[in-house]
């Protein structure tokens, strides 16, 4: 985002936190290799990246604004395009977001399923193969079927534990964006 530059402070009011962008152009706004109409187009990954950072920063229930200074006008007044583009991406954003929370939980099933699966057919091994024999051999075969029937639950603890909690975080942060006010303000003439 050449020239461009993204400030952040404390907003006005009821706790509103305000996200400060400042470009030359409306253009920097924009991924200028995104060819559709302004409405439909992928924000610029810098600002994308800085939006959602200082968003993140703010606490989770703080509502926000983001403000967009323009230094050059153009002709026709660009408020409710940007108002529109912000929103619009924002919005599939936070739509790709559940959709990959709904893969993972999916996912998730499915690799519990088939871990319970083979971790019971360890646990029928163990007493099927290994029994009650004291031999060393034994001893070692019922360890290892043990620890390769905990090994396969390890996927799935890992989605319902940890894994999905980053996918909601980021849907929630992108549904706030998308709905957030959006200011256009002119940059004052000296």
């Amino acid at each position: 985002m050449a020239a461009g530059s993204i400030h952040v402070h404390p907003g006005e009011g009821k706790g509103t936190r305000s996200i400060e962008l400042r470009l030359r152009e409306l253009k920097q706004l924009f991924n200028s290799m995104d060819p559709s109409p302004f409405r439909e187009r992928d924000l610029d990954g810098d600002a994308e990246e800085f939006i959602e950072s200082w968003a993140q920063e703010f606490p989770a229930d703080a509502p926000l604004t983001l403000r967009v200074h323009l230094e050059e006008w153009p002709a026709q007044d660009p408020t409710e395009l940007i108002r529109e583009a912000v929103h619009n991406y924002f919005a599939y954003r936070a739509r790709q977001d559940d959709l990959d929370f709904r893969r993972m939980m999916q996912q998730g099933r499915t690799s519990l399923l088939i871990g319970l699966v083979f971790l019971a057919g360890c646990l029928i091994a163990i007493k099927t193969l290994a029994g009650s024999s004291s031999d060393t051999w034994a001893g070692v075969l019922r360890e290892s079927l043990t620890i390769a029937g905990w090994v396969a639950m390890w996927r799935p603890m890992q989605i319902y534990l940890y894994d999905w909690w980053p996918v909601r975080r980021r849907l929630r942060i992108h549904t706030k964006l998308s709905l957030m006010p959006v200011e256009v303000i002119p940059k004052a003439k000296a």
